[in-house]
């Protein structure tokens, strides 16, 4: 019997797993990682048709994290499904992403949908300490340094706009001119990499923020959940929860949380200001007088 009993340990046990699991288990992990609501609502035979799997090989993956069958671990997911107390327009997503609901209003309505419940899954996941660490890197770095591609470089270009309009000295790591890895190899360390990245991941970026945590300069990931090989390079490493099964995978949710990064350094920087404009002024030392009679 397994003594997982909450879900931040099964995902803990799931991502450990992870790299010895056969193919499809591995795809069921992804699943349960980033549909955890699915795999908590589903019956066997549903949820094994929404992972693409065979239903023996959901019996086969909750064995292999020590449960004794599917339903002990899907009470684990159950558990978090009902802390979160989800709104009734969660659930309502939750039961058209199963088939069970009407006929949709169109792509845009499924695409609002489906972006509501990301948001939701952000707000659920990210930790308010994740982010004052994240701050707390940004405001100290000498230089802040953005490197995302493919999809995710819009990220990458919004968060290296918006902290250089803080008058933070942000770079967005083009590597225009095949100049990338000389860019890479000019940051210190007491500067920062923003990296972002997503599945399936790009190799230069994964590479970037590995070479950059060897060389002790601190990484900020954002990503889509623990089995993100930019994990185990970052200082602060954001799991957003993102699909990766979806044919048009929304940017709503990193841009959501870039835009809180900024914002929250924004005023991180303004109250240090303030905190500098109230201290009373040093008084310069006095210098010490010369009595009458003494040699020059």
């Amino acid at each position: 019997m397994s003594s997982i009993s909450s879900y931040d340990e099964l995902k803990d046990a799931i991502s450990q797993a992870y790299p010895g699991l056969p193919a499809q288990l591995q795809r069921i992990a992804r699943f349960a990682l980033e549909r955890p609501n699915d795999l908590a609502l589903g019956t066997v035979a549903v949820v094994a048709e929404a992972a693409q799997v065979q239903p023996s090989s959901l019996i086969r993956f909750a064995n292999a994290l020590s449960f004794t069958g599917f339903s002990q671990m899907q009470q684990v997911f159950r558990g978090h499904l009902v802390e979160r107390s989800g709104s009734y327009r969660e659930r309502i997503n939750q039961q058209r992403r199963l088939g069970e609901g009407g006929a949709g209003g169109g792509f845009l309505n499924q695409y609002v949908a489906e972006a509501v419940a990301e948001l939701g899954h952000l707000e659920d996941g990210v930790r308010a300490a994740d982010v004052n660490a994240a701050v707390k890197l940004l405001c100290a770095a000498r230089r802040v340094h953005v490197f995302a591609q493919r999809r995710a470089f819009p990220v990458a270009c919004y968060l290296a706009y918006a902290l250089s309009q803080l008058e933070l000295k942000a770079y967005l790591l083009e590597g225009m001119g095949g100049m990338l890895r000389e860019s890479l190899r000019n940051i210190a360390s007491d500067e920062v990499l923003m990296v972002t990245s997503f599945h399936s991941y790009s190799r230069e970026v994964v590479d970037a923020a590995e070479n950059a945590h060897r060389q002790g300069i601190p990484v900020i990931a954002i990503t889509d959940g623990p089995l993100s090989p930019l994990k185990r390079s970052a200082a602060v490493c954001f799991e957003i929860g993102m699909a990766s099964d979806q044919v048009f995978r929304s940017l709503v949710a990193p841009l959501c949380l870039a835009q809180a990064i900024v914002v929250t350094t924004g005023h991180r920087l303004a109250e240090s200001a303030a905190a500098a404009a109230a201290r009373p002024p040093r008084r310069p030392k006095a210098r010490p007088r010369q009595l009458n009679g003494d040699a020059a």
